[in-house]
């Protein structure tokens, strides 16, 4: 929830800052802004996605936000089940996978977060947990095209803290072997991205670990000169 219309000079920065880029940029920007920032990004490399979206197409659902409105209005991404929404709102895993199923009718490509507590990984449940929220959470007929995984460490979340670069590695790799049983060789084109304290800095250790396709910025992504060092690194 950071941002008015006034932010929208970092999407054109960023445009500047980036230029032909290699890689892919996705900026997810709240709500009021995604027209917007489409617009802006209009002829660019930067995609626009959006933050959330409803299970159902439409209906009595009053404040919400459905997949079909996103995709009219320029959103080609979309972020479910962020921790944030998980502990704040109490999505369930469940929760997730109609929504991801949703979006994946719309049209949109859904970004599924998953990730452990402090409280999970002192206790030695990191993998179990990454485990049960993938098997909930990933909809029947996911695929490469429509889905990417984000594992996002809650402990590691606008925190400063990152894991260790074996930590990544175990959690990711772990990613990877189910997405691989689950989708056969499709599972190894599925992304998987990290988020949690990625910055410039630390940027080149966490994409060199196995497994790690890119990153889940968030923070940094406020500011389009940090976000273009993250970018530059990844290219």
């Amino acid at each position: 929830m950071n941002g008015l219309a006034s932010s929208l000079t970092e999407i054109e920065a960023l445009r500047g800052l980036t230029g032909n880029t290699a890689c892919d940029i996705v900026v997810c920007p709240p709500l009021t802004l995604v027209e917007k920032a489409f617009e802006r990004a209009k002829g660019s490399t930067i995609a626009i996605g959006a933050q959330d979206c409803h299970a159902q197409a439409s209906g009595a659902h009053t404040g919400d936000v459905s997949a079909f409105m996103l995709a009219e209005v320029g959103a080609r991404f979309v972020i479910l089940g962020h921790s944030e929404r998980r502990s704040t709102y109490r999505e369930t895993d469940a929760t997730v996978a109609a929504k991801a199923a949703m979006a994946h009718v719309a049209g949109l490509t859904s970004i599924i977060c998953v990730g452990e507590t402090r409280e999970d990984r002192d206790a030695g449940k990191a993998i179990d947990v990454v485990c049960a929220q993938i098997e909930g959470s990933v909809p029947h007929g996911a695929n490469s095209a429509n889905t990417a995984i984000a594992y996002e460490p809650v402990w590691a979340i606008g925190t400063g803290v990152v894991p260790t670069v074996e930590q990544i590695e175990e959690v990711h790799s772990f990613i990877r072997h189910m997405l691989e049983e689950r989708l056969g060789e499709d599972g190894r084109r599925v992304r998987i991205v990290y988020g949690g304290s990625v910055k410039a800095s630390n940027a080149s250790a966490i994409f060199a670990v196995q497994n790690v396709d890119g990153a889940l910025v968030g923070g940094a992504s406020l500011n389009a000169a940090e976000f273009a060092g993250i970018i530059s690194v990844a290219n």
